[in-house]
């Protein structure tokens, strides 16, 4: 009966990894085109490093948070901080991740309104409005209904990206290179980038699960199904970069467009998958953020609403453009924090 909950505990908290990681960005082909396969054949060796770094600190901040108790993302940066020098990294990093929580947070929301507006012709701010209320319902339940939606929504995601890339594998005719960059320098910092950057909206809802964890053989195994998972997800969304017939760079959601040269209808299912995606990032990010700014439930709870009512405000400056603006810079702070940790 232990080993039953401790497996299905387990697989709760994959979820959680996996549910976090695909977002818009994963989802749509965009983070695996500009970090990945715009590399060509490095953009795949690219892939199996920022899966193992990906992996190997989520292995360690697992083993932090079981075996010292904790319960906050400032907890855990803060443990063994000796040095005033330290002290001061770590109060700037804090500070910094709230910001990049709060920033991707709006980030989702945009890209909810965007892909409603694109394929639904639905007003951006309804849109916005819609994902904005879903998750202060969400917020309002905290961890347990945030685990639960990721229970729900996430198999799915998985199971839908693993059987489009089989159908595209066992359709395509021929790998199109016309638009493959190849570029041979700068795909290594791409891909230490693109890891150090999940690991800033993965690493905080981790602390969220700290009661489902019990043993180290559990947190390993975590860590590597977590890992063949990040790692699958990626090369089949990298097969299906590959049918495209244009040049990638001009496509907002280069997956749709693939999906839609395999069938129409599988399209407007992965159109599900988007906003599911989405959905899941905006509610990791936003508990993330909560869980590191609110000091009580009360303020929890004032906090979220804030967060959700300004949303469909400040999302208005475009998903596209937030992206760009904003994912780059994501990837260096993330940096700081992968060494704070491997200090830790």
């Amino acid at each position: 009966m232990v080993y039953r909950s401790n497996k299905i505990n387990m697989f709760k908290v994959i979820l959680v990894i996996i549910g976090t990681l695909i977002g818009a960005g994963f989802a749509s082909g965009q983070e695996i085109y500009i970090f990945f396969y715009a590399y060509g054949k490095n953009g795949i060796l690219g892939i199996i490093i920022c899966t193992i770094i990906m992996s190997l600190i989520i292995y360690k901040v697992l083993k932090i948070i079981n075996k010292n108790n904790i319960s906050t993302y400032k907890e855990l940066i803060n443990l063994n901080s000796k040095s005033k020098y330290i002290n001061v990294i770590n109060k700037v990093l804090n500070y910094i991740i709230n910001i990049v929580f709060a920033v991707t947070f709006y980030i989702m929301i945009a890209g909810f309104g965007a892909y409603l507006n694109q394929d639904f012709g639905i007003n951006k701010v309804y849109g916005s409005i819609i994902i904005s209320i879903l998750c202060f319902i969400v917020f309002r339940k905290n961890v347990n209904m945030f685990v639960k939606i990721n229970e729900y929504i996430v198999p799915i995601l998985i199971i839908f990206i693993f059987g489009i890339a089989v159908l595209n594998v066992s359709s395509i005719n021929n790998v199109n290179t016309m638009f493959m960059h190849n570029n041979k320098n700068g795909w290594l910092s791409s891909c230490i980038l693109y890891s150090s950057y999940n690991l800033i909206t993965i690493v905080p809802p981790l602390v969220t699960v700290k009661k489902y964890l019990s043993t180290n053989k559990q947190i390993k195994t975590i860590s590597i199904i977590s890992g063949l998972i990040i790692i699958l997800l990626a090369f089949c969304i990298y097969t299906l970069l590959a049918r495209i017939d244009v040049n990638i760079a001009t496509i907002e959601m280069p997956v749709l467009y693939a999906i839609n040269m395999i069938s129409n209808i599988f399209r407007k299912i992965y159109g599900f998958v988007i906003l599911s995606a989405i959905f899941t990032t905006a509610i990791s990010v936003g508990t993330g953020f909560l869980n590191n700014v609110a000091k009580n439930y009360s303020s929890y709870t004032h906090i979220a609403f804030v967060m959700c009512i300004t949303a469909p405000i400040i999302s208005q400056i475009g998903f596209s453009n937030l992206v760009s603006m904003l994912y780059p810079f994501f990837g260096y702070v993330g940096i700081i924090q992968i060494v704070r940790i491997l200090f830790i």
